[in-house]
């Protein structure tokens, strides 16, 4: 997949095909459907199980979960675990450091650092040493762990020294094997020793999402301390080996699945909200596919969720697709699966590319369950489209709009209420049909379209296939796109040839209907 930029916000074994073909695995033993609303409530905090009128309680508003009711759990759970393990090498040092690390203590975690690095031991000896500056890291607090992060930015970065040596070498190297073996030592020399702390740590119980969140941790800091570029571009290029498209699983999500995993179902939904029970479980009918991208050493901690409705014909309304109360459709007959939220729920794999073909990968399963789909396409937001068009309407004339209607459509959108009435909707749809069609087709960055979510299907293979006006008219809706959505059409026959176009030469495939729209 590109990179995630859709939206962002997870110890049981890997799961496993189960099926002989489609991808598809089990999640693991799991309570009954009957028992899930008190599993739930209880796994997040929400009150005491209680048996009765659960016909009412299903139409409660969901209290929002917050992170730490997931994550807190997380990282008591990994210092028990990773603290026999350090112990081996005395990491009762680890719980010495005090929360923000002091200069003294970050002395003494810098000296515990090279001690891993200088390999002393064998396996079992740098294993523990890891453990143990791991539980170190867990134990800080959100100072101490910003001090973590520059101690090893600043320094476990490469050896400029030995560089400079390996550039000479390189430099006056003459015959083929001496240039091989210069390549080699320059290669190694730019290699930051921390790289081999942070490969030691994945060796560990959790260790893959140790670092996930750790790169979380970092990002947070990026954009006002650079000197910690190195490091993050260090987490990157793992992350870019580890993860892939191909080395992760999909596994179907439904109202019998653990409640651990529906937790973070309900935590990480980023596009559209979950606000009841009734929500949550309209979303994991028989009419609608949840599925959840893992990863083999991640198990347990979904990477990616995916949400379908199963309908007839192509869905144009966010609000009409996720009525609780509309008529249920019949899986057997429905033609179209509309690919309606894909959530990132890792902050830390941010800007990591899984591949680019994720959604063909749940195509693929669709089409095996369900032979009478012929339409996949997704109903999209289009976050960057208001702020555009703000940043536009701020400016002087332009051959899109003269500065006086300029003028008229910023005053009409700053009326929160402009969407409610009937008249001022219908007069602004052909100019910001235009305006919106624009902005995918044309405003780029990078030879790439502005739109990051326009980034990640093209980049997956499908096409433009048509613009919705006023398919979402929640607050959100308005705020990031004036209430207009998106059909990304994913045509079987056609993915892989709009991959490579779109990838080799950045050509943006769309339909004519919305082509012609530039025109209007």
């Amino acid at each position: 997949m590109p990179t995630t930029d859709l939206h962002a916000g997870e110890r049981a074994s890997a799961p496993v095909p189960a099926d002989g073909g489609n991808g598809m695995s089990p999640l693991g033993d799991g309570a009954p459907a009957s028992s899930y609303l008190h599993s739930i409530r209880s796994a997040l905090g929400w009150g005491p199980a209680d048996h009765s009128n659960d016909t009412a309680r299903m139409a409660e508003t969901l209290p929002t979960p917050t992170a730490p009711s997931i994550f807190d759990r997380a990282i008591s759970n990994l210092r028990v675990a990773w603290r026999e393990i350090a112990a081996r090498v005395g990491g009762a040092a680890a719980d010495a450091l005090q929360p923000d690390l002091p200069e003294e203590d970050a002395r003494r975690l810098a000296q515990r650092i090279e001690e891993c690095l200088a390999n002393r031991g064998g396996e079992v000896s740098a294993r523990a040493r890891a453990a143990e500056i791991g539980r170190a890291y867990l134990g800080l607090s959100p100072t101490g762990r910003l001090r973590f992060l520059k101690l090893l930015a600043d320094n476990f970065g490469p050896d400029r020294a030995r560089i400079e040596a390996a550039m000479a070498t390189y430099s006056q190297a003459e015959d083929r094997a001496a240039v091989s073996s210069a390549v080699v030592e320059l290669r190694e020399a730019a290699i930051s020793p921390r790289v081999r702390l942070l490969t030691q740590l994945t060796t560990l119980p959790d260790g893959f999402k140790f670092l996930v969140d750790l790169r979380a941790e970092l990002l947070k800091h990026l954009s006002a301390d650079k000197t910690l570029a190195g490091l993050d571009r260090d987490l990157q290029m793992l992350f870019t080996s580890w993860f892939d498209i191909g080395l992760l699983t999909l596994a179907r999500i439904d109202w019998e699945s653990p409640a651990a995993l529906l937790e973070k179902l309900i935590a990480y939904e980023a596009v559209h909200e979950i606000q009841s029970w009734t929500d949550l479980k309209n979303r994991l009918d028989s009419d609608r596919r949840c599925y959840a991208f893992f990863h083999p050493r991640m198990p347990g901690e979904p990477l990616i969720f995916v949400e379908v409705a199963l309908v007839a014909g192509m869905a144009d309304n966010i609000q009409k697709l996720l009525d609780e109360s509309a008529p249920h459709v019949d899986p057997a007959i429905a033609d179209a699966a509309i690919f309606y939220s894909i959530s990132n729920t890792q902050t830390g794999l941010r800007g990591i590319s899984f591949g680019n073909f994720l959604i063909k990968r749940v195509v693929d399963s669709l089409s095996h369950e369900l032979p009478r789909l012929k339409t996949f396409a997704t109903l999209s937001p289009i976050p960057g489209f208001r702020a555009w068009l703000d940043r536009h309407l701020g400016d002087g004339e332009s051959a899109l709009l003269t500065a006086a209607k300029k003028s008229d459509l910023r005053a009409v959108l700053a009326d929160p209420g402009w969407a409610q009435d009937e008249a001022i909707a219908e007069a602004l749809a052909p100019t910001l049909r235009r305006l919106c069609a624009h902005y995918l087709l044309q405003e780029k960055s990078n030879g790439k379209p502005l739109d990051p979510v326009a980034r990640f299907h093209l980049a997956n293979g499908a096409r433009i296939e048509r613009l919705n006006w006023l398919a979402d008219t929640s607050a959100k809706g308005l705020q990031e796109s004036a209430g207009v959505m998106v059909n990304y059409l994913y045509r079987l026959a056609d993915i892989e040839a709009h991959h490579e176009a779109y990838v080799a030469e950045g050509r943006v495939a769309a339909a004519a209907a919305v082509k012609a729209l530039l025109k209007t």
